[in-house]
């Protein structure tokens, strides 16, 4: 029988905790009952545990052994704000596909009333991923950042010690130790190159003739004589102005990548001149298909093309 995944609020080596509104659900929802396994994520690890206490707001466990957990290529989405309802859908659908971090991103066609109640979202979404997380057996839930420009997320990516990575670290929600125990969480910086990047304009291509990746020189996409994307990290944009190379012409043209971002315009697409920022920025253009899809959509279907590359 496949036992029940939480993920902590608090833990030491050798107990855990579920804390607030995160109990109530299994305290008083799920009747949880002293003496019940379970397993609980603790930062990187899954353990075994049986419940010792309940309580309204507090659910103990006594951990146990370790659960072995598969290695993932980490996957980050840049996705442009879009309507709430239909964003926290892919927010929730993203997560159970495994996707390592997200990072919301005000576009210039993203909606004023949007991107100024984006920051107060913030809470709701990583609320939302805790809760897909746990109920796909995840081990902790993706990094959710608060919203910014563009520009500003494309230049914290190039940067070793960036913004971006900054912000990461200082706005994790993960798991809270209390005996020296730490939680895990990526950054821009982390092994396989900086924050690759992905986009999606709201939709497909009306394609011709595919061709593969492999064609295209490496040359195209150089800085100051360095090669990008670096060894293991793919950074591509999908947009509809791309006619001939699919999201599946480059991963099947770049195996094993170390890291992948993707990218998903708002509501109508990226701009002319954001895309223009992509490239400038060296990232590869590749589109989804024939069809337009919706900014959701779009998340979806990238994410589990990207995923069945990347650990397949």
């Amino acid at each position: 029988m496949t036992r029940r995944r939480w993920i902590a609020n608090e833990f030491t080596i050798a107990r855990a905790a579920l804390t607030g509104a995160h109990a109530a659900h299994l305290a008083r929802t799920l009747r949880a009952r002293v003496g019940q396994e379970f397993e609980v994520a603790c930062g990187d690890q899954v353990r075994r545990a049986t419940v010792s206490s309940v309580s309204d707001d507090r659910v103990e466990f006594t951990l146990g052994e370790e659960v072995a957990a598969n290695d993932v290529v980490p996957i980050t989405l840049l996705l442009a704000v879009f309507k709430f309802d239909r964003m926290e859908w892919a927010i929730e659908k993203c997560t159970e596909l495994n996707v390592t971090r997200i990072v919301p991103v005000i576009a210039r066609r993203t909606e004023k009333h949007l991107a100024l109640a984006a920051e107060k979202r913030v809470d709701r979404w990583q609320r939302i991923a805790r809760e897909a997380s746990e109920q796909s057996r995840r081990t902790t839930p993706p990094e959710i950042l608060p919203p910014m420009k563009l520009k500003e997320a494309l230049g914290a990516c190039t940067a070793e010690k960036s913004p971006l990575a900054r912000l990461s670290a200082s706005t994790s929600k993960t798991v809270i130790p209390t005996e020296g125990v730490s939680p895990s969480g990526g950054t821009c910086g982390s092994p396989g190159g900086p924050l690759d990047v992905l986009s999606d304009d709201d939709s497909g291509n009306k394609s011709g003739n595919k061709k593969d990746v492999s064609s295209r020189p490496r040359s195209e996409a150089t800085s100051g004589g360095t090669c990008w994307p670096p060894a293991g990290a793919l950074n591509i944009v999908l947009a509809e102005t791309e006619r001939t190379l699919t999201l599946t012409d480059i991963l099947r043209s770049n195996t094993a990548p170390q890291s992948l971002t993707l990218a998903i315009g708002p509501e109508g697409g990226w701009t002319d001149d954001e895309l223009q920022l992509f490239t400038s920025s060296h990232w590869i253009a590749a589109s989804l298909g024939d069809t337009i899809l919706r900014a959701e959509t779009a998340a979806i279907a990238a994410l589990a093309i990207a995923r069945s590359f990347a650990d397949g």
